[in-house]
Order: structure tokens, then C-alpha cells, then sequence
């Protein structure tokens, strides 16, 4: 008995069972998870149908994140998980997958940032008047929170890829909101 994605195996949208008229195909089969885990990078090459080749990350320690208000993107070393709205075994056993919430290396974006100081010093153009105090200052709120986690040497940031498809680990740091969102979170679960 495989997996199976086939949907043969389930009840009738009216609730009833279904019999099974016929046996399962290949094209419904499907595979282990890969469970990507924090490590040496270790990726393997699977033949999937039409002889297309999918890239299957077992371990990966590395991976491109971007500083999207900033627009820019380094290489980070992935330190840990930290929450999955999923499932808490994933965070438990640091298991990568899309969407999970990681600790990242702040060092390539705190090398970034000081170029870009020592270019603005150089510059020194005078800054936009905003119309609304309340939005500039949450924004500054905002940035706080991120400029100090970039100091602390860990970065929130969260997985757009999918490493037991792709054989990679990309994504975007957390900023704003949505960085306040998960950091209230995680306070949330270590009580």
C-alpha cells in the first residue's frame, strides 16, 4: 500500500462511501515528505513524470532571504526554527518548510547597512516631510524592531520556498506589522 493523492479512497460529497471500481495509478502516486533539516547542505534528484527532475533538500544551512522596503537580498545562514503555524513538531525538530518563521544571520545585512550609512553621509540630501505624524512614527516603531534584532545577530524571517521541492530555502525578512504579528506569537507560545 503507497501514498496515494488520489481522492478514489474518500467519501461522496453527499457523505456516502464510495466503491472502488478500479486500482490506483500511477499519476496519483505520491512520496515521503522530505523533512528538511538544519545542516551541511545535502540535496538529492528525483525523476518525477515526463522525466522532469524535482531537487529534494535534505539538509540545508544556507539560503537567499531579501530586505524587501530596502530592496535587497544576501545570502543568510539559517540559524533555527522558531514558530510554524502549522504544526509545533517542525519547530521542535527544526524541520524547513514554507512558511515556517527562522532565525537568520543578521551579518550580511548589518555589512549592507553600514555601506549604505557611509553612502548617505557622503550624499547628505535632506529627508521627505511627511503629512502624517502617527503613520512616520509607527513606521520608526517598526524599524526599531528590526534595526535591533539586526544588532542582536538574529533576524525573523520567513520561507517562501518549498526545500523538499525546490532543494532551496529563500524567503523575505519580517518587518512591520507582520514582524510585531510574530514576535506576539512567539512571546505567546514560550509562556
Amino acid at each position: 500500500m503507497g501514498i496515494t493523492r488520489d481522492s478514489i479512497h474518500k467519501k461522496r460529497l453527499t457523505g456516502g462511501k464510495k466503491k472502488l471500481w478500479r486500482k490506483k495509478r500511477k499519476h496519483e502516486m505520491g512520496r515521503q515528505p522530505s523533512n528538511t533539516k538544519i545542516g551541511k547542505k545535502q540535496v538529492t534528484h528525483i525523476r518525477v513524470r515526463g522525466g522532469n527532475i524535482k531537487k529534494r533538500a535534505l539538509k540545508l544551512d544556507h539560503g537567499n532571504f531579501s530586505w524587501i522596503s530596502a530592496s535587497v537580498t544576501r545570502k543568510a545562514r539559517i540559524l533555527s526554527v522558531i514558530y510554524n503555524s502549522t504544526n509545533n513538531e517542525l519547530v521542535r525538530t527544526n524541520t524547513l518548510v514554507k512558511g515556517s518563521i527562522i532565525f537568520i544571520d543578521s551579518a550580511p545585512f548589518k555589512n549592507w547597512s553600514k555601506e549604505v550609512n557611509i553612502q548617505n553621509k557622503k550624499e547628505s540630501r535632506p529627508k521627505e516631510i511627511s503629512s502624517k505624524k502617527q503613520s512616520v512614527h509607527q513606521k520608526k516603531e517598526f524599524e526599531n524592531l528590526l534595526f535591533e534584532q539586526i544588532n542582536s545577530g538574529k533576524i525573523l524571517a520567513r520561507i517562501c520556498s518549498r526545500p523538499g521541492q525546490s532543494g532551496r530555502s529563500d524567503g523575505y525578512i519580517l518587518e512591520g506589522a507582520e514582524l510585531e504579528f510574530y514576535i506576539k506569537k512567539i512571546h505567546k507560545k514560550k509562556i
